[in-house]
C-alpha cells in the first residue's frame, strides 16, 4: 500500500497557525467551546469536504450543501452562507498552497470569470435565491452537477484528446465568454453557496480543452475570490442578516478546512487526469443518489430535475462542441502558417 507523502514549505504551515492561533485566541475570549457539543459533525462534515474542495473542481460548499440539506435537514440559505463562509477559509488557504508550491493555473481564465462571478453573486444573493423553495434548490444542486458529470465522462471517452496548458488562441470573444459563465455561476453559487468553480472549470476542460490539471487549481483560486465577494456581501451588505445558527458552523469548522483544504490541493497536483475526473465524478453521483433517497419526490419536481439535467446537458455538451470546433479551428490555422512559411521559403530559393 502507498503512503501519501506531502512536502511542506514554511508558508504552508504558516497560513494554518496564524488561523489557529487567531481562531484560538477568539474561541478563550468569546467562551465558545460548548458550540462543539451539538455542532460536531459540521467539523467532520468540513474535514472531509475541505479535502475534496482543494482536490476537485468542486468548492467545499458542493460538498457542505448537500450534506446539510439532505442528511441534517438544515436550511438552503444556512448551508449556501455556511458554504461561502467557510469557503473564505479553506480554499483561500488552499489558493496559498497553489500559489506557494507554484501549481499552474490560468490567469486569464480567473480575472475575467471572477469579475462576472462577483456580479453574478451579488445578484442572485439578493433577488435570485429568496425565491426558490428549499426543496428545489436542493434538487436544482444535484441534477445540474449530474449533467456535468455526464458530459465529462462523454468527452472523456476519447483517450487520445488534446490537453492544453493554457488557453490557445486567445481572443476577445474568449474574454466575453469567460465573463458570461463567471456571471451564470455566480448567480449560481448564490443559490446553493457554489457553482461558479465548477462551471468554470467545465468551461476550461469542455470548450478551451485545458488540462484538467490546471483547470482544478484555477477554479480552487476561483471559488475563493468568489466565496470572499459572497461572505463580504452577506455580511455587510445583504439586506437580510447571517443567522446564528450558521455562524455556530462556522467556529467549528474552521480549525479543520484550513488543514484540509491546503492537503487537497498538494495531494492531486501529481494525480493523473481520469483520477481527478473520477474523484469528481464518484462525489457527484453520491450526491444525486442522497437526494433521490431523502428527497420528498412529487411528479411536478421528477419534471423539474428531468428538465434541469437536459438544459445542464445541453449547456455542458454546447461547451464540449465548441472545444471540438475550435480543436479544428486551431489545426488548420498551423497548417495554414506552415504553407505560408513553405510558399516564403520557395520564393527565396
Amino acid at each position: 500500500m502507498s503512503v501519501l507523502k506531502f512536502k511542506f514549505k514554511k508558508l504552508d504551515l504558516l497560513v494554518p497557525l496564524f488561523v489557529w492561533s487567531f481562531w484560538l485566541l477568539l474561541m478563550v475570549a468569546r467562551n465558545q467551546w460548548h458550540l462543539f457539543v451539538d455542532n460536531w459533525f459540521m467539523s467532520v462534515t468540513m474535514a472531509v469536504g475541505s479535502f475534496i474542495a482543494g482536490s476537485t473542481s468542486e468548492g467545499g460548499g458542493a460538498v457542505a450543501f448537500p450534506v446539510m440539506t439532505l442528511m441534517f435537514d438544515i436550511e438552503p440559505a444556512v448551508a449556501r452562507d455556511f458554504s461561502l463562509m467557510i469557503q473564505s477559509v479553506g480554499m483561500t488557504s488552499a489558493t496559498i498552497a497553489i500559489f506557494v508550491n507554484r501549481i499552474a493555473i490560468e490567469p486569464r481564465a480567473l480575472l475575467f470569470s471572477s469579475l462576472g462571478g462577483a456580479l453574478g453573486i451579488m445578484f442572485s444573493l439578493e433577488y435570485i435565491a429568496p425565491l426558490l423553495p428549499p426543496v428545489v434548490t436542493k434538487l436544482f444542486f444535484v441534477t445540474l452537477w449530474l449533467s456535468f458529470g455526464v458530459a465529462l465522462l462523454s468527452m472523456n471517452r476519447d483517450r487520445q484528446r488534446v490537453l492544453n496548458k493554457r488557453i490557445s488562441g486567445f481572443q476577445r470573444q474568449d474574454m466575453l465568454v469567460l465573463i458570461a459563465v463567471g456571471l451564470v455561476g455566480g448567480m449560481v453559487s448564490g443559490i446553493t453557496g457554489s457553482g461558479l468553480d465548477i462551471l468554470t472549470f467545465s468551461l476550461l476542460v469542455l470548450a478551451f480543452r485545458l488540462d484538467e490539471k490546471i483547470a482544478t487549481p484555477t477554479s480552487v483560486v476561483l471559488m475563493a475570490v468568489n466565496a470572499l465577494v459572497g461572505f463580504g456581501w452577506r455580511v455587510f451588505f445583504s439586506s437580510t442578516p447571517v443567522l446564528p445558527e450558521t455562524w455556530s458552523y462556522w467556529w467549528v469548522s474552521v480549525p479543520v478546512v484550513v488543514i484540509g483544504a491546503p492537503l487537497g490541493a498538494k495531494f492531486i497536483a501529481n494525480r493523473s487526469n481520469l483520477f481527478v475526473i473520477y474523484l469528481l465524478l464518484t462525489t457527484i453521483i453520491l450526491q444525486f443518489g442522497a437526494a433521490l433517497l431523502i428527497l420528498p419526490l412529487t411528479h411536478n419536481l421528477m419534471l423539474f430535475s428531468a428538465a434541469t439535467f437536459l438544459v445542464g446537458f445541453c449547456f455542458f455538451s454546447v461547451m464540449n462542441y465548441s472545444g471540438y470546433q475550435r480543436l479544428l479551428s486551431n489545426r488548420q490555422n498551423v497548417k495554414d502558417i506552415i504553407i505560408r512559411e513553405t510558399a516564403v521559403s520557395e520564393s527565396h530559393k
